[in-house]
Parts: structure tokens; C-alpha cells; sequence
């Protein structure tokens, strides 16, 4: 006899992949959505995101405000694609295909997939730290591998599970950022650290930059959330959840980093979990935030093996045309991306740890164009009409490579190049304007100005929304 209990259902790993989630197992309510993405937010590297701002030269009021008009901006880009899940049943990259070609989505999917292991990578690296402080041992490196294995078996088991590691995030990040944020006021005199000194426009358009690419980020991947949720969920009520989760979360996360920077300087950027930790105060309570730590960064890294390893998938699948693959072969793909992302923070150094990141960051610039036009795609030339099918076979209608999409979204990337402002490399437009990075904003308005009329003239899209199920009966 066997018992299918609420818990055996949790624990039970995900059967779906990249393929349609068919109506029978939709269930959840957009409400779903805000506690994922608020809880996915309130982590420790939200919290450097906010204090960058600061340390880089910005007042903290206006770095504050900064921030917002970018988490703004970039939430409602985010959101607008999590929009897409109920209708769809796909996981985001998948739509793609419509956009670039079956095979041409490859190009995005391939630098998504070194973003997210990047980011799996420095996030490992925070939460290892904080997990050798809870276990009191000296070595990180076992934390990380324990993070490791952690995250491995959530991104295994699945949509269910993650999102209840979501709504458990939420609630333990409110408790503890609001103690946290209680102890800043009283060790610090935070008020005299504010509104110093004047805005100047290169540090706060940085400030908005900051906002903006950490939400676009979350873009290539923000559906795969929504798509159990029932076809009937309405556009508007799963943008809002969404907008709502990523916005209010990073900038209560950002607001707190930026204010910790304006009053510790430093202090706090070379040693981030470990002033989490003093701050926090008697070592019952620091342990508790550890563990906050640990949990906010847990709901994101798993997010981003997740997210990793649907990439993969639907890179391997546009050549071989499968919408499924095994249990056991989706455990491999997740095992083997947490298994490349933990190596990678064992084995570097604090040096190339902070160069990486910095190249990761600079990759943000691929996904501004990215988001450009498949949102354009979906909601303007297709009109959430997708022929679903036609999205796993290379000689349907979306064809193996789409040039006029491949054309912009190269256009979009390199456009920007004369706008950046990186560690890595600084743009002559961008001496210019007093190191102001304006690139994601070029980025995202010069390829949509020459994808839409070039779409407008080839795109074909079906008369109405096409499923898997609509083509068989067509067949029969």
C-alpha cells in the first residue's frame, strides 16, 4: 500500500522538464509568485548590490532612490515575462525558440548558462562562509560543500519544493532583516550618513544600473515559477504578484546594503558575512542570522541550478528534438551543475573570485536585448499566440535559425559596448557622460526600435494559441 501524503508529494522529484505542464497538474495562485521572489531577494548579495552604490561614490539617500527607479524598471521587464508561464506551461529559454529558432536560441541559452554558474559560484561562496560559522568549523570549503549538496537536492526535487524553501525565505528574512536593521539604528547614527551630500548624476545612473541588471538577471528564468500555475491565471494578477516579490524584496535588501555602507564604509565589503554576523550581536542571536543567510542565499542558488539546468536542457534539446527526458538524466544535469559551481568556488581565490563576478556582471548586457525581443515577440507581433509544438521541431514553423532575431540581438549587444561601465572594460561614450552606464537602457531601446518593424514583416504566427494536444486532434 502506498501513501501519497502532502510530504511524499513535496519530496517526490519533478517529473516535467521542459515540456508543457499539462492543465490536470496546474494548481497554485499567483500569490505563489510574491513569496518566491520576495524571499529570493532577501539575501546577503542583494544587500552588497545596495552597498556598491554607496561604496562607489553615491550619497546613500540617492543611492537609495537610484535603486528603486532601476528595481522599478527592471521588475516590470521581469515581471512581464513571468506573465508568460500560465498561458505557456513552458519554462522561459523554451519560448525563445519562436523568437530565434529552434536552434538559434542556443546563442542567449549558452551565455544564460555561464551567468547562472557564475552566480551559483560567488553565492556558494557567501554561504559557505555563514554555514562554517553555525557548524563552528574552521573550513568554508566544507560549508560550501554542504551548500552544495543543499541546493542539489532542492533543484532536484523540483517546483514544489522550491517554492515552499520560498515562502519559508520570506517570513525568516522579514524577522531577521527587520532585527538586523533595528541593530543598525542603534549601534550606528545612521541619520548623519544620509543626504551628505548632493546627487551626482555618474553615481546614481549607476545606482539605477545596479537596480536594473539585478532584476533582468532573473529574466531568462522567471517563468519556469509560474507555469504550473492554471492557464486561466490572469496576465495582470501574476505581473503584479511577481512585481511586487522581486521589487519590495532586493530594495529592502539594497535599501539595507546601501545604508550599512554609508556608516561602515569598507568595513562591511571585506568581510560581508562576518559583519552580518557582529552586528547581529550575541553569538545565540548571530547564529540565528547565519542561518538567514543561509537561507535567503539557498532560495537563489537553487534558482540558479535550476535555471542552469533547464538551459542546458533546451540547448542539448534543439538538436536532437525531445521535449522530455529521464528522472535520472534530469538528476545528472542538476548534480552535474552544482557539482561545476561548487568547484569553481573551492578552487578560487579571492582575486579571481571578484574577476569573475565582474565578468558575469559584464554579461548582463546580453540579456537586455535578449528581453527586448521576446517580449516584443510575445506580446506585440505574436500576440500570445505560440504554436508550441512548432517549438521542438527545427523544420516547423520557427525553423532552426531565425537571422532577422540573430541580426538585432547581435546589434543590441555590440551597441552597447560604447556605454559600459566595468571593471573589465569602460566605454569612450562612457567617459563622456562622467562614467554614467547608461548600456542597458541603450541596449534595450535600440534593439527593440529595429526588431519591431523587421518582425512585423516576417513573422508568422498561428491564429490563436496552439498546444500539443490541438496538433494531435489536428493530426488524427
Amino acid at each position: 500500500m502506498t501513501h501519497d501524503g502532502p510530504a511524499e508529494v513535496v519530496l517526490t522529484p519533478e517529473r516535467h522538464t521542459i515540456d508543457v505542464i499539462p492543465d490536470a497538474e496546474r494548481h497554485g495562485s499567483p500569490r505563489s509568485q510574491f513569496t518566491l521572489w520576495f524571499g529570493a531577494n532577501m539575501q546577503i548579495t542583494a544587500i552588497v548590490d545596495g552597498a556598491l552604490a554607496v561604496i562607489f561614490g553615491a550619497d546613500a539617500l540617492w543611492a537609495i532612490i537610484g535603486l528603486l527607479i532601476g528595481n522599478l524598471a527592471g521588475g516590470a521587464v521581469m515581471a512581464l515575462h513571468s506573465a508568460q508561464g500560465p498561458k505557456l506551461g513552458l519554462p522561459q529559454m523554451i519560448s525563445s525558440r519562436a523568437q530565434f529558432g529552434v536552434r538559434g536560441a542556443v546563442v542567449p541559452l549558452l551565455l544564460a548558462i555561464l551567468m547562472y554558474l557564475g552566480f551559483a559560484a560567488t553565492g556558494t561562496v557567501l554561504a559557505g562562509q555563514a554555514i562554517a560559522k553555525v557548524l563552528h568549523i574552521d573550513s568554508a570549503q566544507l560549508g560550501m560543500v554542504i551548500f552544495g549538496l543543499l541546493t542539489a537536492f532542492i533543484a532536484v526535487t523540483g517546483y514544489k519544493l522550491i517554492h515552499i524553501v520560498g515562502r519559508i525565505a520570506t517570513v525568516v528574512g522579514i524577522i531577521g532583516f527587520t532585527y538586523l536593521a533595528i541593530r543598525l539604528f542603534g549601534e550606528y547614527d545612521v541619520a548623519a550618513h544620509i543626504g551628505v551630500k548632493g546627487i551626482e548624476t555618474a553615481t546614481f545612473l549607476f545606482a539605477v544600473a545596479l537596480g536594473a541588471s539585478w532584476q533582468l538577471t532573473f529574466g531568462p528564468y522567471v517563468a519556469d515559477y509560474s507555469r504550473y500555475l492554471p492557464r486561466s491565471t490572469s496576465d495582470r494578477a501574476t505581473f503584479w504578484s511577481t512585481f511586487a516579490g522581486t521589487v519590495i524584496g532586493s530594495q529592502w535588501s539594497m535599501t539595507f546594503g546601501a545604508l550599512i555602507a554609508a556608516v561602515a564604509g569598507k568595513a562591511f565589503m571585506k568581510n560581508q558575512v562576518g559583519f552580518i554576523g557582529d552586528l547581529a550581536g550575541p553569538a545565540a542571536i548571530a547564529i540565528l542570522i547565519y542561518l538567514v543567510i543561509v537561507l535567503g542565499k539557498l532560495t537563489v542558488n537553487v534558482l540558479n541550478a535550476y535555471g542552469g539546468f533547464m538551459s542546458m536542457l533546451t540547448t542539448v534539446t534543439a538538436f536532437d528534438a525531445r521535449s522530455r527526458i529521464s528522472t535520472t538524466a534530469r538528476t545528472l544535469y542538476i548534480l552535474g551543475f552544482t557539482t561545476a559551481s561548487t568547484l569553481i568556488a573551492l578552487a578560487a581565490s579571492a582575486d579571481f573570485l571578484n574577476n569573475f563576478k565582474n565578468f558575469v556582471l559584464a554579461l548582463l548586457m546580453v540579456f537586455t536585448p535578449w528581453s527586448a525581443i521576446n517580449l516584443i515577440d510575445y506580446y506585440l507581433i505574436s500576440r500570445e499566440r505560440i504554436d508550441i509544438p512548432a517549438l521542438y521541431n527545427p523544420s516547423g514553423r520557427y525553423g532552426a535559425w531565425n537571422a532577422t532575431a540573430l541580426g538585432c540581438y547581435i546589434v543590441g549587444v555590440v551597441v552597447q559596448i560604447p556605454f559600459l561601465a566595468t571593471k573589465l572594460y569602460t566605454g569612450p561614450i562612457t567617459d563622456m557622460l562622467g562614467g554614467a552606464d547608461i548600456s542597458w537602457i541603450v541596449g534595450i531601446v535600440v534593439t527593440a526600435a529595429i526588431y519591431y518593424p523587421l518582425a512585423k514583416r516576417s513573422a508568422d504566427p498561428p491564429e490563436r494559441m496552439i498546444y500539443p494536444a490541438d496538433a494531435e486532434m489536428a493530426r488524427d
